[in-house]
């Protein structure tokens, strides 16, 4: 723990906690102090003006990030039949049905990211209790419920992230590897801030993003600027 303290303090050198910083320059500067011994996750979380405890404003969702996560997920699919076949075709790495589903109950999760036709999810809302508490239970929102299995597996094969929102109204999520060009940081960020801003609730009043960090896995939390994300 030491160590890691030691660590942190030197990250955090040169870096003003009250000032809010331009997107290009923090994140340069989270690159820069993205120094453990892996491939760190650059993460950007938003403080939002809104009430999770009211459903209309409790948000969750999708959104595509312009150059992928640097992550490979594992998809499992529940499919029968032809969708089947188009989920195994599109590149799933798991595809099944009352088979799959007694893995699941047995504890062999082996994916990160659950789809299903319609027709399944009478078979997966069995699985709720297993997959509910892991945030892998299929939803039509998320578009993990699904007639195009292929367009889906795609998706969250090629750079699509989920969100929600957590207490105190903030969402939060990975944008990237420390090992991707700045570039592509700033688009994932911009491209992610973007479609929150857009998702304001009807009944939200005044400001709806308050505030944005961006930070690595290990590394200290910058404010940015908010005229900065958009370009």
């Amino acid at each position: 723990m030491a160590h890691k303290g030691k660590r942190l303090k030197k990250a955090a050198e040169g870096i003003d906690r009250d000032a809010h910083y331009p997107l290009a320059e923090a994140v340069k500067m989270v690159k820069a102090r993205a120094n453990a011994k892996f491939d760190e996750t650059v993460e950007v979380a938003l403080n939002l003006n809104i009430d999770p405890r009211k459903a209309e404003q409790n948000l969750r969702g999708t959104v595509m990030l312009p150059s992928g996560t640097g992550k490979s997920l594992r998809v499992a699919v529940f499919a029968k039949g032809e969708r089947a076949e188009e989920a195994k075709a599109a590149g799933a790495d798991i595809v099944g049905a009352e088979d799959l589903a007694q893995q699941v109950q047995a504890g062999e999760i082996n994916f990160d990211r659950c789809i299903a036709t319609p027709d399944m999810m009478a078979l997966v809302g069995r699985l709720g209790k297993v997959l509910g508490p892991r945030g892998l239970m299929p939803n039509p929102k998320l578009g993990t419920v699904t007639t195009n299995i292929a367009e889906a597996v795609k998706a969250a094969k090629g750079g699509q992230v989920e969100y929600r929102t957590e207490k105190a109204g903030i969402i939060q999520a990975g944008v990237g590897k420390a090992s991707f060009t700045e570039q592509a940081i700033l688009e994932n960020v911009r491209a992610f801030v973007g479609a929150i801003s857009r998702s304001k609730p009807p009944g939200v009043k005044g400001t709806f993003v308050k505030k944005v960090c961006l930070s690595s896995t290990m590394g200290p939390g910058l404010k940015l600027e908010l005229s900065s994300i958009a370009g």
